[in-house]
C-alpha cells in the first residue's frame, strides 16, 4: 500500500461522508455504512504492522487521511483517528497480547478510554479492574477496548504507576449516554466494568512508552514503532480539527461567492472584512496542516536513521498539536461570525463545524495551556513532570 493509493481511496469516500454527515449526528455513531467502507477500503490499517496485515504507513500520511475526512465529516474522521491509532499502540504491546487480539482477525479494533477513572487493584499474575470510564469513541464497533488506570504505589510518597489495561468486549459494557452538541457522530460512550482480571502481559506502561523501550519494538522493526507515544496520539486528536476547519474554510469560501448583504444588496465577497476574515482563518488553518506534517517528516526521519528524537522536540510537538486544535477552533469561530445568519440552520454545514471543533477543544488532551507548560519546561531544561511527550 503506497501513500497515494491509500489517500485515493480515502478522497474516493469523501462524497458519501459528506452526504452521511447529519445522518452520522442522528445515530450518535457511525452509520454501518461508514464502518463498512473504512474496513472495506482499509483505512484503519495504516499504522497497523505489515505482520497482521497492516501498511506500515507513515503517521503523515494517516493523518492527511483524517483531515481529509474531517473536511466533510468531523465525526467520522475523530473515529478513524483514535481508533486506527489504537492499531498502533497495540503495536508497542507484549507479544502475546497482539496475537491474543489479531492472531485469528487482524480487522479487529480496539477502543479506549484513557482517563484514569476506575480503580485497579494489583492481584497475583496481573489486575483487577472496576468502575466507569467516559468518552470511548467508536466502542460500538469494536472488540477490545484500552482503559487508562493507576496503580497504587507500595510505597508511601511515591506516584502511583500510570497504564493503559486492554480488555476484551465480553469484560465491559456500553453505557450508552452519548447526548452532546458536537461530535454527535462519534459514539463516545461510557465503558463500565464491574469486576475483569487483566493479565500483566496486558497491560501498557506509560513510563515504558516515554522512555521509547515498549516490550513491542522487539517484535517490528519499521521505525514507525520508535516514534514517541506522546506525540503519535497528540495529533490523533488535534488533525480531525484541521480538517473541520479546512472544510468550513473550503465552506465559507464557496458561499461567500453567491452571497448578498440583505441591508444593502452588495456582495458579501467584495466585504473587506470578510476577506480579512477569510484570510486570517486560512492562515490559522494552514500552520496548522503545515505544522503537523512537518513535525511527523522530522521525526521519521530521524526514527529512520536510527537517531534520537531529541525531548525539546518531543515536547514542541506536543504543544504544536494542542496548539493546532487552538488555531482550528479560532479559524472556525472566524468563519461562522462572518457567516451570517444563515449559518445557525442545520443543513449549513458551517454551524456543524462550529460544534465539533468546539467539542474537540474540549478535550484534555487538546488543552493549549497545559500543553504549553510541557513545552516551556522542556525549552527552559526543566525536568518533565508528564509523561505525555
Amino acid at each position: 500500500m503506497t501513500p497515494e493509493a491509500y489517500l485515493e481511496r480515502v478522497r474516493a469516500l469523501l462524497p458519501a461522508l459528506r452526504q452521511r454527515a447529519p445522518d452520522t449526528e442522528h445515530l450518535r455513531r457511525l452509520p454501518d455504512e461508514t464502518f463498512k467502507e473504512f474496513q472495506e477500503s482499509g483505512l484503519f490499517r495504516a499504522l497497523q504492522p505489515k505482520r497482521y496485515g497492516g501498511y506500515e504507513l507513515d503517521p503523515g500520511t494517516f493523518y492527511q487521511a483524517v483531515m481529509d475526512i474531517g473536511t466533510v465529516c468531523g465525526s467520522s474522521a475523530w473515529v478513524l483517528s483514535v481508533v486506527g491509532v489504537h492499531n498502533w499502540q497495540l503495536a508497542l504491546f507484549p507479544a502475546h497480547a497482539q496475537e491474543e487480539v489479531w492472531g485469528d482477525d487482524s480487522s479487529l479494533l480496539i477502543a479506549s478510554a484513557l482517563a484514569p477513572t476506575g480503580a485497579v487493584e494489583r492481584v497475583d499474575g496481573g489486575f483487577r479492574l472496576h468502575g466507569r470510564w467516559s468518552f470511548s469513541s467508536g466502542c460500538d464497533f469494536c472488540q477490545w477496548a484500552v482503559l487508562g488506570g493507576v496503580i497504587p504505589s507500595a510505597q508511601e510518597g511515591e506516584p502511583g504507576d500510570r497504564r493503559c489495561f486492554l480488555l476484551p468486549r465480553r469484560d465491559y459494557l456500553i453505557d450508552d449516554n452519548w447526548h452532546v452538541m458536537g461530535l454527535s457522530g462519534s459514539g463516545s460512550k461510557d465503558l463500565v466494568v464491574t469486576d475483569a482480571f487483566v493479565p500483566e502481559y496486558r497491560t501498557f506502561s506509560y513510563r515504558e512508552a516515554f522512555e521509547l523501550r515498549s516490550p513491542g519494538l522487539a517484535l517490528h522493526e519499521a521505525p514507525l514503532y520508535c516514534l514517541p507515544f506522546g506525540c503519535v496520539f497528540a495529533y490523533g486528536i488535534a488533525a480531525p480539527a484541521i480538517g473541520v476547519a479546512l472544510g468550513a474554510l473550503a465552506c465559507f469560501r464557496e458561499q461567500a461567492k453567491t452571497r448578498f448583504w440583505a441591508r444593502d444588496g452588495s456582495r458579501v465577497a467584495e466585504d473587506p472584512f470578510v476577506q480579512f476574515r477569510l484570510a486570517d482563518a486560512a492562515a490559522a488553518v494552514e500552520t496548522a496542516r503545515d505544522r503537523l506534517l512537518g513535525d511527523f517528516a522530522d521525526m521519521m526521519r530521524l526514527a529512520s536513521a536510527g537517531l534520537e528524537i531529541p525531548l525539546t522536540q518531543r515536547a514542541g510537538c506536543r504543544w504544536h498539536a494542542a496548539h493546532a486544535t487552538a488555531l482550528s477552533a479560532h479559524a472556525v469561530d472566524r468563519l461562522f461570525e462572518a457567516s451570517g445568519g444563515r449559518a445557525i440552520f442545520l443543513n449549513n454545514p458551517i454551524q456543524r463545524a462550529w460544534r465539533d471543533v468546539h467539542a474537540m477543544r474540549a478535550h484534555s488532551g487538546n488543552n493549549p495551556d497545559k500543553m504549553a507548560a510541557i513545552f516551556s519546561r522542556a525549552e527552559l531544561g526543566l525536568p518533565p513532570t508528564d509523561l505525555a511527550f
